[in-house]
């Protein structure tokens, strides 16, 4: 069970990085190289009033707090965004989107620093407050739940995670067809087996997770693909690591296609899950790191959505059922953080979706 101690915890997390000082992430995270000047230039392009002298002083306190990195030294020194100035960017998911693909300056390929230097920080003490108070009071919600009670909210949060994890992969099941073949194993008219077994195949993970929570303390290449191949089955899905190239539709981005690469980055995804200093940054990590490297032919955002459950439920969290989530604003958010590597976007949808399933759900 997770231990609520927001002073230890938060002593940990990162300092809220300013206005000012995300308008300089922004100017660098298309790849560009600047100087302290030409830095100063772009604010003014924007019609920030900064002094020359405010911008270095800023310049100096990113260095600090390594979102920058810098080269040269003198009149020559120029400054960079760092991984963790990357990770932690606030880029607006819907703007960024609406610019075509070939357009944009994000990343084309596969940031192999990434992983490697994710910052244990990504919730900030605010938001780590937020998360633990909803753990808190889905624990006083659910402490003494009857059994009959459990079950329909069991029952209702499998449906719903069913439902909206289908759909957001396009899935044209309803909630109710689904609620009915769940419950009553009644197939909907006008679809596809396939559509049925997804559904189905989202049961049975669940089911899975729930039952082996204890299997899920961190993120193993053993778990990842017993998880995927409940998930694929039956869909004509190569089970294991792919070993052909991928594509992500409307994006600039191609994961990796070498298939011992995409075992490194799988152990690399593993140990930065293990790195994580409380569940929800070990989940959205797995989310959003196992849909980046897609390892599977095809069903890896499933995979991460259910591997983020179990990540939760093994620390006693409340999982997530993503029911009240836009599907466009999900695809935007994944998008912003494989071209840019900007979890932000992302962050957001994540911190809503877990207070909502706190005070809507209960898992015993």
């Amino acid at each position: 069970m997770i231990r609520l101690n927001h002073n230890n915890d938060t002593k940990k997390n990162m300092k809220k990085i300013t206005k000012n000082e995300q308008n300089i992430l922004k100017l660098l995270i298309g790849g560009a190289v600047l100087a302290s000047s030409a830095i100063h230039q772009e604010i003014i392009k924007n019609k920030e009033n900064l002094a020359l002298i405010t911008v270095k002083r800023l310049l100096s306190q990113m260095l600090k707090a390594d979102l920058l990195t810098i080269t040269g030294s003198g009149r020559s020194t120029k400054y960079s965004i760092s991984t963790r100035g990357r990770v932690l960017a606030d880029i607006k998911a819907q703007e960024y989107c609406a610019i075509e693909p070939d357009k944009r300056t994000g990343l084309h390929n596969y940031n192999f620093s990434l992983l490697a230097k994710m910052p244990e920080d990504i919730f900030n003490p605010e938001e780590l407050m937020r998360l633990q108070t909803a753990t808190a009071e889905y624990h006083e919600r659910t402490r003494d739940l009857s059994a009959v009670l459990a079950k329909k909210e069991l029952e209702r949060l499998i449906i719903e995670l069913s439902w909206k994890s289908s759909k957001i992969e396009g899935n044209t099941y309803t909630l109710l067809d689904t609620e009915k073949l769940i419950l009553e194993n009644k197939e909907a008219p006008g679809h596809d087996k396939a559509e049925t077994q997804m559904i189905l195949n989202h049961k049975e993970a669940f089911d899975y997770v729930r039952r082996y929570a204890g299997q899920f303390k961190t993120l193993t290449r053993k778990n990842l693909e017993e998880l995927h191949s409940l998930l694929v089955k039956d869909l004509g899905v190569q089970s294991g690591l792919r070993r052909k190239p991928v594509g992500v539709l409307g994006s600039i981005y191609r994961p990796l296609d070498n298939g011992q690469q995409i075992a490194e980055a799988v152990e690399a995804l593993s140990q930065a899950v293990a790195n994580m200093t409380n569940p929800y940054a070990k989940a959205l990590l797995a989310i959003l790191g196992l849909s980046y490297i897609q390892p599977f032919e095809d069903g890896n955002k499933r995979t991460s959505r259910l591997l983020a459950n179990a990540l939760l439920l093994a620390h006693g969290c409340a999982p997530l059922s993503y029911r009240s989530v836009d599907e466009n604003q999900y695809r935007e958010a994944m998008l912003v953080f494989y071209e840019l590597n900007s979890l932000i976007p992302f962050k957001e949808i994540f911190i809503a979706q877990y207070e909502f399933a706190a005070k809507n759900y209960a898992v015993k």
